[in-house]
């Protein structure tokens, strides 16, 4: 039987960061971003639903949906962002089963489920054991700020759209805390790893 990791975080939490060493640690990782990039690629059945949802002004010349205008209008409007998720997570959960399914067919132990928001899309069945990477509010928005050259008033912006990250640390099976350096944070993961018998 294969472990299913669910690895999460927040925006700029460094997920990404212990998404690469799990794949360090030869430990398969399914991107839950980059599928959901891979299904609104133009003439996916998702691309289709977003277009005529959200009309042609969200899509660049070359048919590509342009992700900083839909972005623009799903952050300031949640009736918005929900129609959108209706339509973009029944299709990255179905591409994420099918990928997972090939490789335990190929014989993988562990596979990694990296989802950055698996509570808010109530995604946790899909996982045996959940791991969260979890930095100090402070530390988030400032790495956040750095990262995409935000103000405050829109780092938090985009902060305030996710779940806090304090009320998924009783959710989560273990808990990275990564407001350290990153072997420390690398430190963390094999020790968990080790603890489950996976590593």
């Amino acid at each position: 039987m294969a472990t299913i990791i669910g690895l999460t975080g927040g925006i700029a939490s460094g997920k990404s960061t212990v998404s690469k060493m799990f794949k360090e640690l030869r430990i398969v990782v399914i991107d839950a971003d980059m599928v959901a990039r891979e299904v609104v690629e133009v003439g996916e059945e998702a691309y289709n639903k977003i277009v005529e949802v959200f009309g042609n002004e969200i899509i660049h010349e070359d048919r590509t949906i342009n992700r900083e205008k839909l972005g623009s209008i799903i952050f300031k409007d949640e009736v918005k962002r929900e129609k959108l998720n209706t339509i973009v997570h029944p299709a990255v959960r179905n591409r994420m089963n099918d990928l997972k399914n090939n490789y335990i067919e190929n014989g993988e132990k562990t596979i990694v489920l990296d989802i950055p928001l698996l509570f808010e899309s109530k995604l946790t069945h899909l996982v045996d054991k959940i791991i969260l990477v979890y930095v100090d509010p402070d530390v988030q928005k400032s790495r956040l700020m750095k990262r995409n050259g935000l103000t405050t008033d829109a780092a938090m912006a985009r902060i305030r759209s996710q779940m806090p990250l304090e009320d998924k640390i009783p959710l989560a099976d273990a808990v990275i805390n990564n407001n350290g350096t990153i072997s420390e944070t690398f430190e963390q993961l094999k020790q968990i790893l080790q603890i489950w018998k996976l590593l």
